[in-house]
């Protein structure tokens, strides 16, 4: 699994395009999860956002996990890896026996070893965590954090432009349908195209 930097620039770069390119937020969050986990090696990954009152880490999206895995439970922020809500990359080596994963059991069902874990902030506040997961129990160094976390930060920002593009998509819709029933009171028969 261990991989060179220079390896690390090349898909931080491929990455970077796929989520510059993408414009539904689907599209960016599936991207980002797959791309991570192909990166890196590992078994899958896995991006919780916070909910508005910062008390749970909702399961937005996944890569190489079970459903089952995936909705095993409610994940508490602070119960769940949460030096990663701190602004601090945590790595576990046993993630079916370290005292900070809150659900061990399932870990091991899932065929999971190792977990990084990583803040995804957005201006300056963290929103959530990216996790990768390994079937072995990997020692994950500083490369491999480094690189998911940057690739973190661009998920953040590709993210938010998404939004605002699926946000403004939405509006342009609505004004155009707007003065089209404009243009029909009016009797000129809406504007044409």
């Amino acid at each position: 699994m261990e991989q060179s930097r220079e390896f690390y620039y090349h898909k931080l770069y491929e990455l970077a395009a796929t989520l510059n390119a993408a414009s539904a937020p689907d599209t960016v969050l599936n991207s980002f999860v797959e791309g991570v986990a192909k990166a890196i090696g590992a078994k899958g990954c896995s991006l919780l956002l916070l909910s508005p009152d910062r008390k749970q880490l909702l399961h937005t999206i996944s890569y190489g996990l079970s459903d089952r895995y995936a909705k095993k439970g409610p994940v508490a922020a602070d119960e769940s890896i949460a030096d990663a809500l701190e602004g601090e990359a945590v790595t576990i080596l046993d993630a079916t026996a370290d005292e900070r994963v809150q659900y061990p059991k399932e870990n091991k069902e899932e065929g999971i070893a190792s977990i990084l874990s990583v803040p995804m902030m957005h201006r300056g506040e963290i929103i959530g965590v990216v996790r990768a997961y390994t079937a072995e129990q990997y020692q994950f160094d500083s490369d491999d954090t480094y690189f998911v976390w940057a690739v973190a930060n661009l998920g953040a920002i590709a993210l938010e432009n998404a939004r605002m593009y699926h946000t403004m998509e939405k509006d342009y819709r609505a004004l155009r349908q707007d003065v089209m029933e404009w243009g029909l009171r009016m009797g000129g028969g809406g504007p044409s195209t």
